[in-house]
């Protein structure tokens, strides 16, 4: 650290200190006695308590030292800088890579420190905003791929297909293995797609659907998303900063507020933004429906169905529990939520989430009408206004701040390690 770094309390620096002995110590997460489990646990709520206490009084300073000498870090980048430089407050480099590869019931749960530094950071009114608008950028990864874009209208990844066709981008998900359901490797290619889409300038409106699966009890069906993949998140491979927050601030965010990014009519909106339709085949399952929240209309065959099925795999459903009630009432989002209810798409309550029901066979006939209703270019900046009074971003910054660390907990929450172990084997 500098002379110009704000230096950590001694006491939290001692207590970090204790965690790591007694990690160095103890046997490894899955080996550990009930006694030993119950030491460790105390030492880092200690640690983490004097941690919370510091942030709240540095986490402006901490952040300005941290990005001075950038345009801004994504929030994978930021915890990296901060492990660098403020050592102690962050887990370093050792603790997280000694955890990555583990399966999730056998990490130390380092994530949780970072949350801590996340809510921190994003709750501050200062930072908070500087690092969202750095999550609103486009990824190197979708510069480097927009040339060809531009070029072919097409890209074609593992987990996404995109292509332009007459002014209207059409974003497959083709996770045909695993019904769509995502892991970190979706999440990169969402936002890659959701980026090029935004800065083609031909692309007028897009369209979200999933594609034909090969999961032999859905073999040749469209399958709109089957949520949060727990093979993955049970294989410990789903983090808190590249999947989880990543999802929430990024591409899903992009959808709703747009791309940050230098235009010709910046001096009057900051951001691009494009309307989005979603297409429900069969069923939107936990993140499946969040991705519909975050839509301008939502088109649904007949025999789909709706749920975000949070208290059954005991984890937060990202910015569900923000944006459902503002389509549905509180009433339902707590039954949705909390009770696990499905809404079929023909039941009377689905209407809150749904803007046109038809058959199967008539789906792509439905979204060539919607995508021709939201061309009008009156769309863009109506739908800038709506998104404006529905969800501030001042409100949108308070909850994923909470999210950050109360999600981190509900990663290594004994129920949730024990209900993925279960579901790992299931893929709907």
């Amino acid at each position: 650290m500098t002379a110009h770094d704000p230096a950590p309390w001694p006491q939290a620096l001692e207590a970090d200190t204790h965690v790591d002995k007694l990690v160095a110590t103890l046997p490894e997460p899955a080996a550990r006695t009930d006694a030993q489990r119950a030491e460790i646990a105390a030492a880092k709520n200690t640690a983490r308590a004097l941690r919370t206490a510091y942030l709240d009084r540095h986490a402006d300073t901490v952040y300005r030292r941290l990005t001075e000498d950038t345009a801004g870090l994504r929030i994978a980048e930021l915890l990296d800088a901060a492990a660098d430089r403020f050592p102690g407050l962050v887990p370093g480099p050792d603790r997280t890579a000694a955890d990555r590869g583990r399966r999730q019931a056998d990490k130390e749960g380092w994530e949780i420190d970072q949350g801590v530094f996340l809510r921190a950071v994003l709750r501050s009114p200062h930072a908070g905003p500087h690092l969202l608008d750095a999550m609103l950028r486009p990824t190197d990864r979708a510069r480097g791929l927009l040339p060809e874009f531009l070029r072919t209208g097409v890209l074609h990844t593992r987990s996404v297909r995109l292509e332009r066709r007459d002014g209207t981008a059409h974003l497959t998900l083709c996770r045909d293995d695993c019904l769509n359901a995502e892991d970190e490797q979706q999440v990169d290619d969402m936002e890659t797609a959701v980026d090029l889409v935004l800065l083609d300038p031909a692309v007028r409106v897009a369209v979200l659907r999933g594609g034909e699966m090969t999961h032999p009890r859905y073999r040749g069906k469209r399958v709109f998303s089957a949520g949060i993949n727990l093979k993955a998140l049970h294989a410990g491979d789903i983090s808190l900063a590249g999947f989880l927050l990543r999802r929430e601030t990024g591409y899903l965010r992009k959808m709703v507020a747009g791309l940050l990014v230098d235009h010709d009519a910046s001096w009057h909106s900051r951001t691009v933004e494009k309307p989005w339709i979603a297409a429900v085949d069969t069923f939107a399952i936990g993140g499946g429906m969040q991705i519909l929240l975050a839509c301008d209309t939502v088109l649904a065959a007949s025999d789909a169905y709706l749920s975000l099925p949070a208290a059954r795999e005991g984890i937060v459903p990202g910015a569900g529990n923000f944006r459902l009630g503002r389509h549905t009432g509180p009433r339902i989002s707590r039954q949705v939520i909390l009770g696990g209810r499905r809404l079929w798409a023909t039941e009377p309550d689905a209407r809150h989430l749904i803007d046109e029901v038809v058959e199967p066979d008539a789906l792509d006939a439905a979204v060539e009408r919607a995508a021709e209703r939201l061309r009008s270019p009156a769309v863009v900046i109506n739908r800038h206004m709506l998104n404006a009074a529905e969800e501030p971003p001042e409100e949108f910054r308070r909850y994923i701040a909470e999210f950050a660390l109360q999600q981190a907990l509900r990663l290594y929450g004994e129920d949730v390690l024990t209900k993925v172990g279960r579901f790992a084997g299931r893929t709907a």
